[in-house]
C-alpha cells in the first residue's frame, strides 16, 4: 500500500475553516426564502393571472407567498423601499426616478409594453391640444408614468409644470375629478382610462406611444444578492402567466374584468393597448430610458448633479430574465 504524506496541521485547519465557511453559503443559496411578497395591479394584467392561478405558490411549495394590491407605480416603489414587497411592478421611468433619488433597486423583468397612459378630457371639453392646457388643472399621480408622460407632453408643447396646476391624485381619484369637472384634464392610466372612455365618453386629448414607458418588475439590490434563485423562480412563474395570457385572449379579458370589477368591454379595450410579446430587458430599453430621462433633470425631479445615464445602467439588469427566458 502506498503511504501518502500527511497534510501539515496548518493546512488541515485551513481546510476545516473553508469547509465550515462554504457549507452554510451553499445551503443558503439553495434554500428558498420563507416568505415572498409581491404586488399585483390592474395596470399589470399578467400579475392578476399569476395570482389567480397560484403558479408561484406551486413553484415555491415551502414558501409563504403573499400579495399586496398596488394603485400605481408610486405605491409599488414605496412598498419595495419599506420592505412591504420583495417584487414591485412599476413603469420603467418611475423606477429610474426612484433609483436616481436613492432607492437601491434593480429592474429584472418586463411585465408589459403598453400604451397605458394619455391625457384625457371630458367629452364636452373645448380643449383640443396640449397647448390649450396652459393655466388649466391636470390631475396626475406624482412619481408614476402618467405624471412623467404629462411633463414630457407639456415640454413638447413648450410648456412646463409651472404653466399648469398639477393636482396629485391617485389614478381612480383623478378619473372621478375629471368626470365631476373638478379638473380640466387627467393623466389617465388603464384600466381607469379605458373605463372613463367607455362609461363617461371621455376623450383622449393627447396620445404618444413613445412617451409611455414599459412596465418592469424590480427588486432591491440586497434581495438580488441574497435570493437570485427566488428571482428566477418568480420570473419563470410570470412567464407561465404571460404565455397563458397570449394563448387565451378571451379568458384573459374576462379574468381582468372580474379581478378589476370593470365591464368586459373595458378590459378588452385595455388589452388592445397591451403588448406582452417581449419580456426581456434589452439594450433598446436602456436607450429608450436614457432618451426619456432628461425630463427628470429639466423638471428637477432628481437631485442636482445626478448622472441619470449611470443610474439607468445600474438599474436595468437583464441577467435574471435572460437566464430564465434566454436572450431576445
Amino acid at each position: 500500500m502506498t503511504a501518502f504524506p500527511r497534510l501539515p496541521a496548518s493546512l488541515k485547519r485551513l481546510a476545516g475553516v473553508l469547509a465550515l465557511t462554504l457549507h452554510p453559503l451553499t445551503q443558503a443559496a439553495e434554500a428558498p426564502p420563507a416568505e415572498v411578497h409581491l404586488d399585483y395591479a390592474y395596470y399589470s394584467p399578467v400579475s392578476l393571472v399569476l395570482k389567480h392561478f397560484g403558479w408561484l405558490e406551486a413553484a415555491l411549495p415551502d414558501t409563504k407567498v403573499s400579495w399586496v394590491f398596488s394603485q400605481g407605480s408610486n405605491r409599488s416603489l414605496e412598498y419595495l423601499n419599506s420592505a412591504g414587497v420583495d417584487f414591485a411592478s412599476s413603469a420603467s421611468l418611475s423606477a429610474v426616478l426612484a433609483r436616481a433619488n436613492g432607492s437601491p433597486i434593480k429592474s429584472v423583468y418586463v411585465y408589459s409594453r403598453a400604451e397605458w397612459t394619455a391625457l384625457v378630457v371630458r367629452k364636452d371639453s373645448p380643449l383640443n391640444s396640449v397647448a390649450d392646457l396652459k393655466g388649466k388643472k391636470i390631475a396626475a399621480t406624482k412619481g408614476t408614468d402618467p405624471y412623467l408622460f404629462t411633463l414630457r407632453a407639456l415640454q413638447q408643447a413648450k410648456l412646463t409644470k409651472d404653466d399648469v396646476e398639477l393636482l396629485h391624485l391617485q389614478h381612480p381619484d383623478g378619473r372621478i375629478a375629471l368626470e365631476k369637472g373638478d379638473v380640466d384634464a387627467w393623466a389617465g392610466l388603464d384600466p381607469h382610462m379605458a373605463a372613463s372612455e367607455i362609461q363617461a365618453g371621455s376623450r383622449l386629448l393627447y396620445r404618444n406611444k413613445d412617451f409611455n414607458s414599459y412596465g418592469v418588475v424590480s427588486v432591491t439590490e440586497r434581495y438580488a444578492k441574497e435570493h437570485p434563485d427566488a428571482i428566477k423562480t418568480v420570473i419563470g412563474a410570470y412567464e407561465k402567466a404571460r404565455e397563458w395570457s397570449l394563448k387565451n385572449p378571451d379568458e384573459f379579458a374576462r379574468l381582468l374584468a372580474t379581478e378589476s370589477g370593470l365591464p368586459l368591454d373595458v378590459a378588452k379595450l385595455q388589452l388592445t393597448r397591451t403588448d406582452l410579446s417581449t419580456p426581456q430587458l434589452t439594450d433598446k430599453d436602456v436607450t429608450a430610458s436614457k432618451a426619456a430621462a432628461p425630463i427628470l433633470v429639466s423638471e428637477e425631479l432628481v437631485r442636482k448633479g445626478t448622472n441619470v445615464d449611470q443610474v439607468i445602467d445600474q438599474l436595468i439588469d437583464p441577467a435574471f430574465g435572460n437566464a430564465v427566458i434566454g436572450k431576445p
